[in-house]
């Protein structure tokens, strides 16, 4: 295993032989260690002093790992107390993973995070809930079932197992006896069981709806998963729309309270502002008005009139044509009589969403509603085209649109794209003597003054014209305000195997039926010949002894529901069953989400900051107001919100090198890396390009991180993960960096080693609170012990300051990143305080392991087990001893008795003295006092001009020959003027 030596250290960075070994020698990383800011800082303080040299010790990190986690398991040491009903508990929580067989760097930030934040907060003296399960249900798994012709249970399982083991090598303080699967029937028996609560509220049912339907994975895709051209997110098949009966949870029911608790997430940035307005704008609340416009049909078909929504009335005289979703009823009506439109209906599953393409109606008008008024311009009262166009969403508004190109992006592009040779009408601008031309390459969307298009409306601002014409329409029903929103209720049926089956069951003479709850949980049953003979689509429609079966009700024959769940539905309780894992009668009991929710500390990837978030915010709502807790009352602002806080970390990017020529990504066999600051490609020599990308395998840029950690001890990599960028910014992985903390953790068990062997003097006795008060009523006595003084209070004025710092670094969570850097200063510090008493030393370097700790558990257990041998795990206690350092309130006795003064020359800085602290003097007695002082010191006397250098003049004497001495800010800045 590799091996940290502190040795002595009187070398340059690059030449790192002899001092640390934790990598082959043939790589030379440390010449590309380029840190910056705060964290260049720290350690740059840390090499200024690394010519000190330290004794010599030895760490294997990879080692001390597996003895700690031992440990841990054996005692049950580990960094949480049990969660209990009580008021001081914290429940942390990572956003669980998919059990795909391998954890990735990106599941290392994440937990590593999470681990850290609750380790602290157990420090504090929290009963900490930290959990872990698995997402285990969904497509990937059966598809790989399929694949591989084995049951999807049989490959979720392994999965599991394998990643497990690599959680567990990541020192983390999972709980895991609260561990927990979505596809154990144990969970989803509940699932089941909240899905018939849903549906006895009304809130699960049943309706036709056009849906995204994959042909070649037989089943319904969500929106988010059909890419831009169509197509499908895994099979990659052109994906084709259907009419199916599906099953919804009408989520909808909740948008008031989901858009207005957002305030509450709001509040002091408990969730990232883009994450709240993403939420926002998916629920998609618009004010505006409802406007009818009549249809002129010229032929067979007849249609009284079109009906949209608009969110901006104040445009109703730019109106220049109308557009219809393809689903819109009379669109469907005319492809029946129209087969050219039939045909352009059936191109459109294969186009982009924001596709210009568009189908003129043929024989069809509409008429703008203001027509019907005297005083409107006669351009308004022109008929208009209407068109079937990709871009109108179908179950947005009425499925239609009024095209106003000379206020509306989209509408304008749509135009130009149609109807090129044609003026776009502009009714509103900036300001009343704004010009009112037409302007042929773009639009003007924001809020403004009608212009003379607008007719006897011209000077009216937008939102008082948008009300007057509102009103001018109501009256003939040709208009009415109204709100619309963009969530649609939540579509969860999937025609797939490898999901919760939906716990109905359908009968001819009593319709659908729920499942009894003590038949529950509805068991997937084995289909191992479906999958050893590769096939694709959902074995349950099939499966007579299964499907069929008597009707609850009435006893006839029945069939279950085939479909099973949305995987989104297991995601969106779960963290609820972690509380109350074991309970078989409820998913949880009362008592227990009264005492353990919400999560203080939810943590994961933005790319959940709509669906997962919303779903889970709906769900909770719903539960945490039924009768499993409440009396069902309406939700409150202040209550039912499942997640205090929320915190996503940005993704981990991998090293990438590229041919400059081809731009072709490169193994690492193909590049050179003798020169670390200069790759080249190995077949032509020339430099490669160096980047930073997505690991994937494809840019042959991913890191196994538990290799990494198996060569260099998971504390080492988890403080390097998290030194390297703060948590919500997105992290360029550099593994060859480590070397820094691993020297800073060899200077830290050097010091360890050192102290540790030390009795502490009669001092240690007494706390260190008394010891330095005590101190304080002395500093008039002998130099000896002013000296002391200045030593102790350096390291204990610096333990105060970093302390607040990183606690106020681990509460925050986003800045963890200066944690590291702090704790690498403290450490300087107390190295470099060599006439320090050593109880004083001591006590530093106990409440810098404790802050550690969090950071890297196996190491500081290690550290403390030396400093404190008959000391209990530093996770154990409880006790002060083993508790997250507080402030101790002596930094008020810290004030430094002396400072540096500034001395210049003519305004040249000559050189900088430290000096005592001017004793409340003022004028030419402060003056005098300053110079007599700055002319004792030795710099004063080798860097001053050499007149006052050499001359060995006293103070009158310099002040005489000096046109002027300036004092500034009380002494910390003098400059002779001569």
């Amino acid at each position: 295993m590799p091996l940290i030596y502190g040795r002595s250290i009187g070398r340059l960075l690059p030449k790192l032989g002899g001092s640390v070994h934790f990598r082959p020698a043939s790589n030379p990383c440390a010449s590309t260690f380029r840190p910056r800011g705060r964290s260049a800082i720290a350690l740059q303080a840390l090499d200024s002093t690394l010519r000190r040299g330290y004794a010599e010790s030895r760490l294997d990190l990879p080692a001390l790992d597996q003895k700690w986690r031992q440990k841990w398991a054996s005692l049950q040491a580990d960094s949480a107390r049990r969660a209990s009903d009580t008021n001081d508990n914290k429940y942390i929580l990572p956003m669980f993973p998919y059990p795909s067989g391998t954890l990735h760097m990106g599941h290392l930030r994440v937990y590593t995070i999470a681990d850290v934040v609750a380790r602290f907060h157990s420090l504090k003296g929290n009963n900490v809930l930290l959990p872990m399960g698995w997402d285990a249900f969904g497509l990937p798994a059966e598809n790989a079932a399929i694949e591989r012709g084995i049951n999807p249970a049989t490959w979720t399982k392994a999965n599991i197992a394998k990643m497990k083991e690599q959680l567990d090598v990541m020192n983390g303080s999972w709980d895991w006896s609260r561990e927990l699967a979505t596809c154990d029937p144990s969970f989803y028996k509940h699932t089941q069981a909240i899905f018939l609560r849903l549906h006895e509220k009304g809130l699960a049912y049943q309706a036709e709806a056009e849906v995204n339907y994959d042909p070649v994975d037989k089943t319904v895709l969500a929106n988010e998963q059909v890419d831009a051209n169509g197509r499908s997110w895994r099979s990659g098949a052109k994906v084709e729309k259907k009419n199916l009966r599906q099953w919804f949870l009408r989520i909808s029911h909740y948008r008031d309270s989901l858009l207005r608790d957002l305030e509450v997430l709001e509040k002091e940035g408990d969730w990232p502002e883009r994450v709240l307005a993403m939420q926002k704008n998916w629920l998609g609340k618009s004010a505006g008005a409802q406007i009818k416009f009549p249809v002129l049909a010229f032929g067979k078909y007849a249609h009284a009139r079109i009906e949209i929504f608009t969110s901006r009335p104040d445009t109703l005289f730019g109106v220049q044509y109308l557009a219809l979703a393809s689903t819109h009823p009379i669109a469907t009506a005319l492809a029946e009589i129209d087969s050219e439109l039939q045909a352009f209906l059936d191109t459109l599953p294969g186009l982009p969403p924001d596709s210009k393409v568009g189908y003129l109606l043929p024989n069809l008008r509409a008429v703008n509603p203001l027509a019907y008024h005297d005083e409107t311009p006669e351009a308004t009262k022109k008929s208009l085209p209407v068109y079937v166009a990709p871009y109108v969403v179908g179950d947005y508004g009425e499925g239609a649109v009024m095209g106003v190109p000379g206020h509306d992006v989209h509408d304008h592009a749509f135009w130009k794209t149609h109807r090129y040779d044609e003026p776009v009408r502009i009714v509103l601008a900036a300001s009343e003597d704004e010009s009112t031309t037409a302007l042929p390459n773009e639009s003007f969307v924001d809020r403004g003054i009608l212009t003379e298009q607008s007719g006897i409306y011209k000077g009216k601002p937008s939102k008082e014209a948008g009300e007057m014409l509102v009103s001018l329409l109501e009256p003939a029903g040709l208009a009415k305000s109204a709100e619309k929103w963009r969530l649609r209720d939540w579509l969860i049926s999937r025609q797939r195997y490898w999901g919760t089956p939906i716990p109905i069951i359908h009968c001819g003479s009593c319709g659908s039926v729920p499942v009894p709850h003590e038949d529950l949980p509805v068991l997937l049953p084995e289909v191992d010949d479906h999958w050893a003979a590769g096939k694709s689509g959902n074995p349950l429609e099939s499966l007579k002894e299964w499907a069929e079966t008597e009707c609850p009700k009435c006893g006839g024959q029945a069939k279950r529901d085939t479909d099973t769940m949305d995987t989104f539905v297991d995601s969106s309780w779960y963290y609820m069953r972690f509380i109350d894992p074991q309970n078989e009668d409820a998913p949880f009991s009362a008592s227990k989400a009264k005492a353990l929710l919400p999560v203080d500390i939810y943590i994961g990837g933005v790319e959940h900051a709509i669906l997962h978030l919303l779903y889970a915010r709906f769900i909770y709502k719903f539960l945490m107001t039924s009768p499993l807790v409440s009396d069902g009352s309406e939700a409150s602002s202040d209550t039912y919100e499942p997640f205090k806080r929320l915190v996503t970390q940005g993704m981990v990017n991998g090293k990438t090198y590229s041919d400059p020529s081809s731009g072709r990504f490169l193994k690492l066999d193909e590049v050179d890396l003798s020169i670390a600051s200069n790759p080249k490609v190995v077949a032509t020599g020339e430099s490669a390009v160096v980047s930073f990308e997505k690991m994937s395998k494809s840019k042959y840029n991913g890191v196994d991180p538990t290799e990494f950690i198996s060569q260099y001890g998971a504390d080492a990599t988890r403080a390097h993960m998290l030194f390297q960028a703060p948590v919500s910014e997105v992290l360029d992985w550099d593994g060859e960096k480590i070397v820094g903390i691993t020297r800073w953790f060899g200077r830290i068990y050097d010091l360890v080693t050192r102290l540790g062997a030390v009795t502490p003097p009669k001092a240690g006795r007494m706390t260190t609170k008394a010891y330095f008060e005590s101190a304080a009523k002395k500093l008039d006595s002998t130099p000896e012990k002013m000296a002391q003084w200045d030593a102790d209070s350096a390291i204990w004025r610096d333990v105060q300051k970093i302390i607040t710092s990183v606690s106020a670094s681990y509460e925050k969570v986003y800045t963890l990143n200066t944690v590291v850097s702090d704790l690498m200063i403290l450490t300087n510090t107390i190295m470099a305080s060599d006439g320090a008493n050593a109880y004083v030393k001591q006590e530093a370097v106990s409440a810098l392991l404790r802050m550690v700790a969090p950071v890297a558990p196996a190491f500081a257990e290690e550290c403390w087990s030396v400093l404190k041998p008959t000391s209990s795990s530093i996770f154990g206690g409880g006790t002060a001893s083993t508790s997250f350092p507080a402030l101790d309130g002596t930094l008020h006795l810290f004030q430094p008795r002396k400072q540096v003064c500034a001395v210049q020359v003519n305004g040249k800085l000559r050189c900088a003295v430290e000096i005592p602290k001017p004793p409340g003097l003022q004028g030419d007695e402060l003056r005098d006092w300053l110079l007599a002082e700055i002319m004792k010191t030795d710099e004063s006397k080798a860097k001053l001009m050499p007149t006052i250098a050499a001359s060995g003049s006293g103070v009158s004497d310099v002040v005489a020959s000096a046109k002027k001495i300036i004092v500034i800010k009380g002494g910390k800045l003098v400059n002779f003027v001569f």
